[in-house]
């Protein structure tokens, strides 16, 4: 890295990125308790999985102010592995997951992100938001009106602070305030405490206890493999969002290289694997951040609140992380893409719905993002697959077919259709200028269309070739 680029993303925003970091560290704390108890494990494997990533990436990332840490989405894959296997295999499957993302990354597999269609980044972004918001729900459940008062208190600060002044955020603000009310006035309400135990202890080195053997290897890879699907997919989507929020661009192929040290690293100190975090992201963008130090500052300051501050950590009310997550939910989701429903084609609309459902149903966002580039695919396929031709004759006999559309192999059949092969002229003029020859079964079907006119004794020209089309025409006949 060169001194200029040392300066951007490390030194231009220090006050912002420090108060930006203690502020996700904060709300990374409930979030990293309840994604270990989803995976199975003790609320410590997901706190010191946030602390390792956040650390590791702000360094190997490829998206300053970009946030990763122990995720919901990948906690879901890892419940049967430990259910069946335990804790163990899990590091294990952790430190796989970042070798594999480290291969990827070397190869530079970052770039194919550009083939998600907008639709379906959409549909990602939308979902995740409802996902947030609807985690929230359970925290309301049986509540006090004291709760309802907190959270509500809590929005309150987080949207009218910012109005008066932006030298704190006010996200940070509004849980200090929160905390002092719940500990000043010694009200009975849920706190981080109550949702997992906080053990005071730093992370240690720690190789995982399995065999070293092809059956081990065989029981992991499956869960690792769907973990840098999962990991990938919600990092550098997330990344596209943060690039978008920012107006700056991501070194995507780092992105990929930084999150494999990172669950690499992470599995040999009791972590498990996970990845960025859109919502904490958001946060951490919103709160100021626009460097490397804010997720620095947000690991460090996490491990601080865990060793120095365990007792105070434990009495933050949940309701003032429920409040800040909520406006992160209102914050993510893209109101205008609902506005724009009925003006966008109905193709792009269905496949941000159907993106949407899917993740929203299943809590897998892979599923979801799969399923809408297969169906942007299929679409795309349709559309480019109409091709036509227009016949005129000239005055001395020629009868011209002047092709509009893609030759390839979906459109093989039809183009062979479009002649009229048996009433045609004696000469024929194929005029593809409008077209564009693209495979070896669009060369086929321009011979097989050559070969039906000759076998009748009829000469046909094709003409208006771009160069792309002619060299692929003229290695096909070679």
């Amino acid at each position: 890295m060169n001194l200029p680029a040392l300066k951007r993303e490390w030194l231009s925003n220090i006050r912002g990125d420090s108060l930006a970091g203690i502020t996700v560290a904060l709300a990374l704390i409930p979030e990293a308790i309840a994604f270990s108890i989803i995976a199975g494990v003790n609320p410590m494997v997901g706190l010191y999985a946030s602390i390792c990533i956040a650390v590791v990436i702000a360094f190997a990332g490829g998206r300053p102010g970009m946030i990763s840490a122990a995720t919901g989405s990948m906690a879901l894959i890892m419940i049967v592995l430990v259910r069946d296997y335990g804790l163990e295999y899990l590091l294990a499957a952790t430190i796989l997951t970042g070798i594999l993302q480290l291969v990827l990354g070397w190869l530079k597999v970052g770039r194919f992100i550009t083939f998600v269609p907008y639709p379906v980044v959409l549909g990602f972004v939308n979902a995740l938001a409802i996902l947030i918001f609807l985690a929230q729900l359970p925290f309301f459940i049986g509540a006090s009106w004291m709760m309802y008062a907190m959270v509500a208190g809590t929005l309150a600060i987080v949207y009218i602070l910012p109005r008066f002044t932006k030298a704190i955020p006010s996200s940070l603000a509004a849980i200090v305030v929160m905390t002092a009310i719940a500990i000043g006035t010694g009200i009975s309400v849920l706190t981080v405490g109550d949702i997992g135990t906080i053990t005071r202890a730093l992370p240690i080195f720690h190789l995982p206890v399995v065999p070293i053997s092809l059956e081990t290897l065989l029981i992991i890879l499956p869960y690792s493999v769907t973990l840098v699907i999962v990991g990938l997919l919600e990092s550098l989507l997330t990344a596209s969002i943060v690039d978008e929020m920012t107006d700056t661009k991501s070194d995507r192929d780092r992105e990929v290289r930084g999150q494999g040290y990172a669950n690499t690293i992470t599995g040999f100190f009791g972590g498990m694997a996970g990845c960025a975090m859109i919502g904490q992201s958001v946060i951490n963008i919103k709160s100021g951040a626009t460097g490397r130090l804010s997720s620095l500052v947000a690991g460090l300051f996490l491990l601080f609140l865990i060793i120095a501050l365990g007792d105070v950590l434990a009495r933050i009310p949940m309701a003032a992380l429920v409040g800040v997550m909520i406006m992160v939910a209102l914050s993510t989701f893209d109101w205008r893409s609902v506005r724009d429903l009925p003006k966008v084609p109905v193709s792009d609309a269905v496949i941000m719905v159907i993106t949407i459902a899917i993740v929203v149903f299943t809590h897998d966002l892979a599923k979801g993002v799969i399923a809408g580039v297969v169906l942007s695919a299929l679409v795309f396929g349709w559309r480019i697959s109409a091709i036509n031709a227009t016949a005129t004759i000239r005055s001395n006999g020629v009868k011209i077919y002047t092709v509009k559309g893609q030759v390839f192999f979906g459109t093989m059949e039809a183009f062979i259709d479009l002649f009229d092969y048996a009433n045609d002229p004696e000469r024929v003029e194929i005029d593809l200028t409008h077209s564009h020859i693209w495979d070896q079964s669009a060369v086929a079907a321009i011979a097989k269309v050559v070969d039906k006119y000759q076998q009748r004794g009829k000469s046909v020209y094709v003409t208006g070739l771009n160069p792309e089309s002619q060299e692929t025409l003229d290695k096909g006949f070679s």
